[in-house]
Order: structure tokens, then C-alpha cells, then sequence
């Protein structure tokens, strides 16, 4: 409805749920290396993968050809809780920033675990039950994916085994406590119940922990359990499917009012909400239909895109994973203890490292104490006391809008606001309080990470 006014919430009605999940590796000309084998270095075939992942996610990890995958009803009727969740239009903050330009963000915060993280919790969970099995084991940052796992699997009478990084489990004891409620069993990593556990914390006394080492002791878990596998909730292609429900919705919403976004931003850790909110924007650009700028927004402290290495690296810490290419620092890499847990990963998804690698998509990064600042800024203006790691894309929204001031160019500029911040008030404590600091690694400190790069 080109030229109608635009409401300040774009809702889509349940019918215009999307049906299929869009598989962006399809339309990609250059597709994602695939993954390697940790002993033999050779591509990772489904019987390799059948050991630690559920078998339905195994052959869409391994498709890169079929552009959708159906949703399953179970799924969809799961999906229906909660959206389709609103895109909502920032008049208040386009006016506090006096900018021309059109500000839209996909509000995912709406459900119970608080993320768009709910969107693969429920798919991966609902194959693992489809598949007779007793549980999962998984691993969580800031938390947001171990809340959303645990509710999953509680829908779904399964077991719940969440390894959570040592730093956030110490941080965000309330989203711990969430996890607990919906029936999880929620353990600080690096920890002693893990043989990879016991071997990090030998060699790195008194580490914060990471998703790396997290990573590789749910997968010990998991594959020492008979009846267990362990499940993700980012950087495989198999969750970026899955979070691609953001992107169709966000698109079937901006062409009911015939708006064409000009520049699209995510945070961007392990790459499943960016993925998730581009992906469909994405094959529009391959196939020549629409063009747009995309830009993936990551901590200052964990520069994956900007400073790593596209090269094969370990997915995990403690190298009992498949080895991927992606932009990493190297999976030895232990970032600093910032308070966006979610985006403290080495490395970054192989479909968003391709990408940015063929010039598809920008990269920057940003500092601690600027992402809060846009935070407060934006609680203060809209109302949503947002996720820290989803306000590093708001950081940059926001710089985006004040250069259309500068040029009158009225764009439109559409993020991710992936989650509420609510449980990260130790943060936000530490921001109000003077004593939040930034931290940026130099060069020696990355050399660690990049000298332990396996030699592939």
C-alpha cells in the first residue's frame, strides 16, 4: 500500500505466518566451505554428523540447495504463541534525532525467554523428540539460548542439559534461575564434570570461560549420554534456517505498505539473528530483484569480521567439533568478560563469513560503553530496555540516522532487536555506576589465538 500512512507496529496476521524456512546457501553463487572432519580434515558426511546432532537437523545442516524447508505444523502451531512479532516504527526516536531517515526494528523480546532464540529452540527440540530421544546438551551465554532450550524442551518432556558460560552464569543469575525454573540442569563452564572441562581450566586457571569451551563440553555430554545430542543456538547453517522466520516476516511486513529498506543492521556473534533477519533480503540481492546494504555490528572486544582470519578454525575450544571457514580469532581466542555475553565467540557463521568475504554484507565494530549509551538512550526514548548484544545494532542505527541528518537523505533503515535486556541489569548497573570500561585486544593478544589456527 504504497503512499498509506505507516502504523507505529506492522503486525502480520497468523495466516501470513511464514510456512517454509528460506535456506539463503541456495541462491549464494559462492556457497560456505563445507565443514571438515577434526581428525581427517576431509568434509563431514551425515553419518559423521549423526554421532552429536538430531538426524532431520544433520541433512538441513548438509543442504545447500533447496531454497525452503516446510515448517512443521507442530512447530507453526508452537510459532503462533508468539508471532508473528511486531515491526514497529521508531517515530520517537527519528524525531528525538531530527534525522529524515525511516527507522523500523523487528521486535523479537515478546515471549517468555525473551530473544528471537525461541524461533530454533522449538524446531531443534521438536526433531529430538520426533527422533525418540531422552534429552539435549547445549551451551549458553549470556543465557538468552539456554532459556529458550529450556522451555522448548520442557514443552517437549526432554531433558535439558545447559553448560553456561562461567562469566554470564556469575553476571545474569536470574536468567540462570529461568533456565532452572523450565527444568534445566544449568552448569558454569569451564567445569569439572567434563574431561575437556577439567583440561581448560589446567591450562587456563581462573578463566571466565567462553561459547568455545562451553561448546565442547556439551558436545562431550552429549556424546558420552546415549540418547542425547547436543543442539546450538547459532553460527550453523541449520539455526540461521531456522531464524530466518525474522527475515520472511520483517519482509512480507514491509511490502504490505510498499517499503523497500535501504540499509538492514544485526549484531552479530555467532551469526543466527543477522542471518536470520537478512537472509531473505539476501536472496533478493543474488538474484537481482532488490538491492540493500547489510551491516553486521560486533563488540569491539570480540572482532571476529573485522579482525579475524577467514580461514578453517575449530568450532569449539577444546577441538572436538568440526572444523568450519569463517572469519575467527582463533578458537584458543578467550574474549574478555564483557556484558554481551551472546557475542563472546571466536568466530563468526561460515554463510555470513562467505558473505562478507564476496562484499555482500559490512562489518563494524563498536565499544562497550558507546552500546550502552545507545541503549539507555533508546529505553529512555521507545520505551524497550534492550539486550546489550541487541543494542549494538541499535548503536549503529542510530549513527546511521544522524549521517541521513547530515546528507537529508531520507533512508530507510531497518535492525534486529533481538531481546529484552531485563536480566542484564548488573550491566546496566555497571554502566549508571561510571565503572563500565572498554576493552579492545591489540594485536599480541589476538596472536595466541591466530598461532593455535589449525594448519588446513
Amino acid at each position: 500500500m504504497p503512499g498509506t500512512e505507516i502504523p507505529y507496529k506492522i503486525y502480520l496476521s497468523e495466516e501470513e505466518l511464514p510456512t517454509s524456512w528460506y535456506n539463503v546457501r541456495a541462491d549464494m553463487k559462492n556457497k560456505p566451505a563445507p565443514l571438515l572432519h577434526p581428525e581427517t580434515h576431509k568434509p563431514m558426511t551425515f553419518d559423521d554428523l549423526r554421532p552429536v546432532f538430531c538426524d532431520e537437523l544433520v541433512k538441513q545442516e548438509l543442504n545447500d540447495t533447496d531454497a525452503y524447508f516446510p515448517i512443521p505444523k507442530e512447530i507453526r502451531e508452537f510459532y503462533k504463541m508468539y508471532r508473528p512479532s511486531p515491526l514497529v516504527r521508531a517515530y520517537c526516536l527519528e524525531k528525538k534525532l531530527g534525522t529524515p531517515a525511516h527507522i523500523y526494528y523487528k521486535f523479537e523480546g515478546n515471549n517468555t525467554s525473551g530473544s528471537h532464540k525461541l524461533n530454533s529452540a522449538i524446531a531443534q527440540a521438536y526433531y529430538a523428540k520426533q527422533q525418540g530421544l531422552k534429552g539435549v546438551t547445549t551451551e549458553t551465554g549470556a543465557g538468552q539460548w539456554g532459556t529458550a532450550l529450556s522451555m522448548a524442551c520442557s514443552y517437549f518432556d526432554l531433558d535439558c542439559q545447559v553448560y553456561m558460560v562461567k562469566c554470564s552464569y556469575e553476571q545474569k543469575p536470574f536468567r540462570r534461575e529461568v533456565m532452572r525454573t523450565y527444568g534445566a540442569k544449568v552448569t558454569p563452564s569451564p567445569s569439572d564434570t567434563t574431561e575437556v572441562g577439567r583440561k581448560i581450566n589446567a591450562e587456563f586457571p581462573g578463566t571466565s570461560g567462553s561459547l568455545g569451551c562451553a561448546i565442547s563440553e556439551a558436545v562431550e555430554a552429549a556424546t558420552k549420554q546415549e540418547g542425547y545430542r547436543y543442539v546450538l543456538g547459532s553460527v550453523l547453517s541449520q539455526v540461521l534456517v531456522h531464524q530466518t522466520v525474522i527475515g520472511l516476516e520483517t519482509m512480507a511486513a514491509l511490502d504490505k505498505y510498499g517499503i523497500d529498506p535501504d540499509i538492514i543492521i544485526g549484531c552479530a556473534g555467532g551469526g543466527s539473528n543477522l542471518g536470520g533477519l537478512i537472509s531473505p533480503f539476501v536472496g533478493r540481492k543474488l538474484r537481482g530483484e532488490k538491492d540493500c546494504r547489510f551491516i553486521a555490528v560486533e563488540p569491539a572486544s570480540c572482532p571476529s569480521l573485522t579482525r579475524g582470519k577467514f580461514v578453517y578454525d575449530f568450532c569449539d575450544t577444546g577441538h572436538v567439533c568440526p572444523l568450519a571457514k569463517m572469519y575467527t580469532l582463533g578458537s584458543e581466542f578467550i574474549p574478555s568478560a564483557s556484558h554481551a555475553g551472546g557475542l563472546r565467540y571466536h568466530g563468526m557463521s561460515s554463510i555470513l563469513s562467505q558473505l562478507y568475504a564476496d562484499g555482500l554484507m559490512e562489518a563494524r565494530t563498536v565499544e562497550q560503553t558507546a552500546v550502552f549509551k545507545a541503549a539507555q538512550d533508546f529505553a529512555r526514548i521507545e520505551g524497550i530496555l534492550p539486550a546489550p548484544e541487541s543494542s549494538h545494532a541499535i548503536k549503529v542505527a542510530i549513527d546511521e540516522a544522524l549521517k541521513c541528518k547530515e546528507t537529508g537523505e531520507a533512508k530507510n533503515i531497518v535492525f534486529g532487536l533481538t531481546g529484552t535486556g531485563y536480566f542484564d541489569m548488573y550491566a546496566y548497573k555497571a554502566f549508571n555506576d561510571g565503572t563500565m570500561t572498554d576493552y579492545i585486544p591489540t594485536d599480541e593478544d589476538l596472536k595466541r589465538g591466530f598461532d593455535a589456527l589449525p594448519k588446513v
